[in-house]
């Protein structure tokens, strides 16, 4: 099952895939409202659909490529209040990125801390079920401010060495009342950071992922994380500039999605209840590791199998600005 929101006319409003169609829902604005319907109901998700289906539909392909009055809105987050939904994720999960990492900031022939965390992984980082392993890398990209949808701009702000895509899959969680995170669904995500402020020196990773992101456009219900396949390319001018076939899912991550649900979830903030949280899940490959640079008006196109269509972002440099941000004391 495959949901998606949306922004249009009557405003804003859920619908279920049914290609070539978008069936809408009645009664729910978001996805978030959704859920919270059926965890108060102690409800399946699927019943409550069947019962608020409507005979709305829209044509998907309209939609999709922006020749509608509808838009595509990220498939997850609060709707109410952004500050409220935690950006964040996980990075050296995958083989290739512990790779691209290390050349960033390490001689072939040195252990850098990138490969030392993704070989605790490789070691620890599948226990048994109902035990704690080694703790991933973690790192928080922003709230729900930050999150874009499918067909939106990704910035590279004028502060910004550059920025790059990261084709990767993330996870949207609800805290319930009880303080028990929700695994809503999974979401093809662009991640997006700037490669070149952290090469600099890997303590910049933390300011390089402070970046706009992207989600969609499709919210995979009871997906099977095992083993997903996918491709990433960079469009330059209506021609495909670079294209790679991808590979996530458990199967090929040195964590188990558990694990990583419990080294997130440990901590008492990031469990208050009606907060939403969007986990990224690290990247198997990106352009950037490969010598490509963005240019303004690119267009990144990411594609797993089961999450639904393509997530296709263009690339905005926003113009550079001669100004210096200073703090005011208040007055007194």
């Amino acid at each position: 099952m495959r949901l998606i929101e949306l922004a249009g006319p009557s405003g804003r409003r859920v619908g279920v895939v049914e290609e070539p169609k978008l069936r809408l829902l009645g009664g729910y604005e978001s996805i978030y409202d959704l859920a919270q319907t059926c965890i108060g109901r102690d409800q399946a998700i699927g019943a409550e659909i069947e019962r608020s289906i409507s005979d709305e539909s829209l044509d998907y392909d309209e939609v999709y490529w922006g020749r509608s009055a509808w838009r595509i809105l990220p498939p997850a987050g609060h709707p109410d209040e952004p500050a409220r939904c935690l950006v964040t994720g996980t990075g050296l999960t995958h083989m290739a990125s512990a790779r691209n990492r290390h050349s960033m900031h390490g001689k072939e022939e040195d252990l850098t801390d990138s490969m030392r965390i993704y070989r605790w992984g490789v070691e620890g980082g599948k226990p048994p079920a109902g035990t704690a392993g080694a703790a991933p890398e973690w790192f928080y990209k922003g709230c729900g401010t930050i999150l874009r949808g499918h067909n939106a701009a990704l910035e590279i702000p004028s502060y910004s060495d550059d920025g790059g895509e990261e084709a990767e899959i993330a996870v949207a969680y609800l805290i319930d009342l009880e303080g028990t995170p929700r695994r809503l669904g999974f979401v093809t995500g662009n991640e997006f950071s700037d490669h070149e402020f952290e090469r600099r020196n890997y303590l910049y990773l933390a300011a390089s992922k402070l970046r706009t992101c992207s989600l969609g456009p499709e919210l995979a219900i009871g997906f099977d994380f095992r083993s997903v396949p996918g491709e990433v390319s960079i469009e330059r001018g209506g021609r495909v500039l670079w294209r790679k076939e991808i590979q996530s899912g458990e199967s090929v991550m040195s964590h188990s999605l558990e694990n990583l649900e419990h080294h997130h979830f440990k901590f008492e903030a990031h469990r208050r209840p009606g907060d939403v949280h969007i986990h990224f899940l690290g990247a198997d490959a990106f352009s950037f590791g490969e010598g490509v640079r963005l240019h303004d008006g690119d267009v990144m196109q990411i594609r797993f199998a089961g999450l639904g269509r393509a997530l296709r972002n263009r690339v905005e440099r926003v113009p550079a600005v001669n100004t210096v941000i200073r703090a005011q004391a208040i007055r007194v």
